[in-house]
């Protein structure tokens, strides 16, 4: 199969170095992409969410390959991932969502994160909560900051839109870490807004990855081997 992968706020597809080898050596075919502006360097204040949107769009349109295509979204990419299920539900197996749920049309990935000229950095790890923060060590986290891309703006707080309800027919499996599965349950039971297009999906399975929020850093061979266990559903 044909895996995309897509990597949250401040990261590009380096960030799935560690994932890679894993699905490759069970015989899939990975891809880690680098979004739009997310390269040293580059101009993104003008980047917007539905450009990322379009970009992986454009990857599934070109990959129609025989046997599927899952997409993997980490943390923000997973409401991408979610975006672009929306667009192409006959495209997409399945859509892996690695400590992240989907976004309802007209969320946004997290319009709370401070911004400065159009882009947003890494904040301070102070402003993160503890549970992100779980098996990402001093040195993972210099390693991470230094690595680290300033997202658009446009990208963290734009809107995102959705039309196709088909979307919630294209099944699901969501691996969650920082919060377990349980958690997630009972926020649907609540009714909680969180939670909300999550409950719309009608096939959703869960598989437990305890660690903090970025286990392509923190449990990547365990991250590679829970999509690859995601995979056999598909």
């Amino acid at each position: 199969m044909d895996i995309v992968l897509i990597p949250g706020l401040w990261l590009d597809g380096s960030s799935w170095d560690e994932v890679v080898p894993v699905i490759e050596k069970a015989g899939h075919r990975a891809h880690a992409l680098t979004l739009p502006g997310m390269v040293v360097g580059a101009s993104r204040a003008s980047i917007t969410v539905a450009d990322h949107i379009a970009a992986v769009v454009a990857v599934v349109d070109d990959l129609d390959p025989p046997d599927g295509v899952v997409l993997v979204g980490h943390s923000g990419g997973g409401a991408i991932a979610h975006a672009v299920a929306d667009a192409r539900p006959a495209l997409v197996d399945r859509v892996v969502y690695v400590d992240a749920v989907p976004a309802s049309d007209g969320d946004c990935i997290n319009d709370s994160l401070p911004s400065l000229g159009g882009e947003v950095p890494l904040p301070d790890w102070s402003l993160f909560d503890d549970e992100d923060l779980v098996d990402l060590d001093d040195s993972l986290r210099a390693t991470f900051r230094a690595r680290a891309i300033p997202s658009p703006a446009q990208v963290a707080a734009g809107p995102i839109r959705l039309s196709d309800p088909r979307r919630h027919d294209v099944p699901a499996t969501v691996i969650a870490c920082e919060f377990p599965s349980a958690e997630l349950r009972s926020l649907i039971d609540q009714g909680s807004p969180y939670t909300a297009e999550l409950a719309r999906l009608r096939d959703v399975s869960y598989i437990d990855l305890p660690t903090g929020h970025w286990p392509q850093f923190t449990r990547p061979v365990q991250l590679g081997e829970v999509i690859l266990t995601a995979l056999q559903a598909a």
